[in-house]
């Protein structure tokens, strides 16, 4: 919060004399004196993508319940299930089953016992709470897409063969897409099945970068690793197998990382394509599907995120996940090969214990990846994807075509159930939703939860983000730690709602978790930042989660300076507001600060004026900075003020800056003037002459106020450009202290 303005008059005639003497004096000085007080911030980092979202009403499902023969049932009533959240017994508010063109009421509740549930309250558990909703959901097309996941030449053949099969000439709406390093479309949603024949086919054809696993070739450098170990004895005389011994490490070293980095790039690929799919899906209305066609979905520790976003995606957006092992039958064990890197990694272990071996290099956390390794199973991240969506995973058979007809039952025969959930305490924690049959020998696929968050995101919520977004939904406010942020628009040509948004916080603010033994560290907090328009729609959500470690040597340096989240996006003309928070997990530690920004109208053929900074400090841009930074002027990087107090005894100027565009095929420069205000009343104005304008039309404006000459307290820098034609005006505000 800025303080309370300690200066409660009219600047005196002689000091508003001198300011306005100085005030633009300094223009050509200031870019000067900027860069000589330039401080190295650290670098700004992109933020990675997701959950599902529960409002203060109901929690919306679907349910697909069959028999022993994997036969779909359709006379079930209301009390034949049982509904419960982290083992709590809810009460049913709707039943209806919904089939193929119509929708039947369910017995012992009243058809539209959920019609008089407001739809606004069903907003976060899923479309359509009232009756009327859910038959028209039940009367339009679903909506299925057909994911390809990187496939070998033999999966691809596979899996386009029981695609094109299951189309048929169905009249659903079908998208195709292939997960390669991007989401690639290659069919949009459209019930015309030639056409969508015609993308499996292409899919089928074509040639996605492929991942080939090292990890055969690493057992064999760990096979020869420990018959050198033991040949040696742990001698260290043996120069020669010493330097042998030191190439195998580095090799394996090399190996190892390079798998682990090709499985995460892998993984993450995959997973934020299907979570793009996902979302997507969400404005339909009914029971959607995906079908996954992949040949493994290994999930490493820096995927498990992602990973669990899709899920809690997929269940918000009543997208059940049926994930196909496009590899058939396999002639292997799906455990095998975890079998053999666990059996790889144990024996060398024990040989360099036997030789009272030590090694720094990643060799020794081999059982420490146990864990991870068991992933490795194809059924692992298939099999979870699919359970906890309420779809089915099909494997171990060569006959996929057949199996995939349950999708098609499983899109056109289902219950849709709601309830009101006990627990109204919106915490963000995952709840579980367990259905039970009274009726023997049936088998239930549903959701199995989701975070309980009150609101909508605009976007997929993230794991991480929960408690964050939970702390905003309840309304708290918290201010624990120093945290500063901004919102900015800049209205540049080809991208008119262009605005950054800035957040920072000192390192130190946060909490670092030191293991004794290992002598290392780490700290887990997040940056999440929402923009709401006037109506208090969420219309943007931005995050980033900081994981970051080291050794313990380096803890101290790793508490100085400071974290700054940087992310843009492109906004519509209109007033918003904007709420950051900086999460510690480690300690639930939290800060929050709010703001407003304004995105003028971008019309490319008047005068536009970006947002007026207060700068803060600036430094040389590096070499290989990103061309278009609307902070860049010429080599300097500028750093804005996003809301502290500026001390007159630690700089003699206050540097802003500013961006005029001009019309589109202008190239005369506007009137500009700069106007100081305090309370309302103007201080001092200054006319001042613009320069020419860029190739691009612009004109980037720095200059200093001289903080000498300006008393204690809160002022409003407003500055107004005219062409004669169009006036624009914008305001910067900023408080002095002594």
């Amino acid at each position: 919060m800025l303080p309370r303005p300690i200066f409660d008059g009219q600047l005196e005639e002689k000091t508003m004399r001198t300011l306005t003497r100085l005030l633009f004096a300094s223009v050509c000085i200031a870019v000067m004196t900027i860069a000589s007080r330039a401080q190295t911030q650290p670098a700004s980092e992109q933020q990675s993508g997701q959950k599902v979202v529960v409002n203060a009403g109901e929690v919306l499902f679907d349910v697909v319940v069959r028999d022993k023969k994997g036969r779909a049932v359709y006379d079930l009533r209301p009390s034949d299930l049982e509904v419960y959240e982290d083992g709590v017994a809810q009460q049913v508010n709707s039943f209806h089953l919904v089939r193929r063109g119509d929708v039947t009421g369910g017995g012992d509740i009243a058809a539209s016992n959920a019609a008089g549930t407001s739809r606004a309250k069903s907003q976060a558990a899923g479309p359509a709470s009232s009756a009327s909703e859910r038959a028209e959901a039940g009367q339009r097309l679903s909506a299925v897409a057909i994911v390809f996941d990187r496939l070998t030449p033999d999966g691809r053949a596979r899996a386009s063969r029981a695609a094109l099969g299951y189309v048929g000439e169905k009249n659903d709406l079908v998208g195709v897409f292939l997960t390669d390093l991007s989401l690639v479309t290659l069919q949009p949603y459209t019930n015309d099945m030639q056409s969508v024949r015609r993308a499996i086919e292409k899919a089928g054809a074509s040639n996605p970068s492929h991942y080939n696993s090292n990890d055969e070739q690493a057992r064999d450098v760990r096979k020869r690793l420990g018959n050198v170990i033991k040949q040696t004895g742990g001698n260290p005389q043996n120069a020669g197998a010493q330097m042998e011994k030191k190439l195998l490490e580095l090799e394996l070293w090399d190996l190892e990382i390079n798998e682990e980095f090709q499985r995460e790039q892998q993984g993450m690929a995959t997973m934020h394509g299907l979570l793009k799919v996902a979302s997507s899906l969400g404005v339909l209305p009914g029971r959607k599907a995906i079908i996954l066609f992949s040949e493994g979905l290994i999930i490493p520790p820096s995927v498990a995120s992602p990973f669990r976003a899709l899920i809690n995606a997929a269940n918000r957006s009543n997208v059940s996940i049926y994930t196909v092992d496009a590899a058939g039958l396999r002639t292997e064990s799906k455990t095998e090969e975890t079998r053999k890197e666990i059996t790889s990694r144990s024996n060398l272990r024990l040989i360099q214990e036997a030789s009272n071996e030590e090694s720094t290099l990643p060799m020794t956390r081999g059982l420490e990846r146990n864990e991870d390794l068991l992933n490795l199973n194809p059924d692992s991240g298939l099999g979870q994807l699919a359970d906890q969506t309420g779809g089915s995973y099909i494997t171990d058979t060569n006959d996929i075509q057949t199996r995939l007809q349950k999708v098609d039952e499983d899109l056109h025969s289902y219950y849709m159930m709601s309830y009101s959930p006990q627990n109204q305490n919106y915490d963000g924690s995952y709840r579980k939703i367990e259905i039970k049959v009274k009726r023997p020998g049936l088998v239930v696929q549903s959701r199995k939860g989701y975070f309980a968050i009150n609101g909508a995101f605009a976007s997929p919520v993230l794991s991480y983000e929960v408690p964050a977004l939970a702390l905003l939904s309840r309304g708290a406010r918290p201010d624990i730690f120093p945290v500063e942020a901004a919102a900015f628009n800049f209205p540049e040509a080809g991208a008119p709602g262009r605005a950054p948004i800035a957040v920072e916080a000192p390192m130190e603010a946060f909490s670092f978790h030191v293991d004794s033994q290992k002598r290392l560290y780490k700290t887990d907090f997040s940056i999440v930042v929402l923009l709401k328009d006037q109506s208090g729609q969420v219309v943007k959500k931005l995050s980033k989660q900081y994981q970051l470690s080291g050794v313990f040597d380096e803890l101290e340096a790793a508490r100085q300076g400071n974290v700054l989240f940087y992310q843009e996006t492109n906004l519509p003309p209109g007033s918003y507001k904007f709420e950051a928070v900086a999460y510690d997990h480690l300690t639930g530690r939290a800060s929050v600060r709010t703001g407003t920004l304004e995105v003028a109208d971008g019309d490319e053929s008047k005068l536009r004026l970006s947002s007026v900074h207060i700068i803060r400090t600036a430094e040389r841009a590096p070499a290989n900075a990103q061309a278009g930074n609307p902070f860049q002027v010429g080599d300097l990087l500028l750093y804005p003020n996003l809301g502290e107090a500026v001390h007159k005894e630690a700089s003699k100027q206050l540097p802003f800056f500013f961006t005029v565009y001009l019309p589109s095929g202008s190239q005369t420069a506007p009137k500009l003037m700069i106007e100081l205000r305090q309370k309302g009343k103007s201080l001092a104005q200054i006319p001042v002459e613009l320069s020419a304008p860029d190739a691009a039309g612009r004109i980037q404006y720095v200059a200093g106020l001289p903080l000498e000459n300006i008393p204690a307290g809160e002022y409003e820098l407003k500055v107004t450009v005219a062409d004669g034609t169009n006036t624009f005006t914008r305001s910067g505000f900023f408080s002095v202290e002594k």
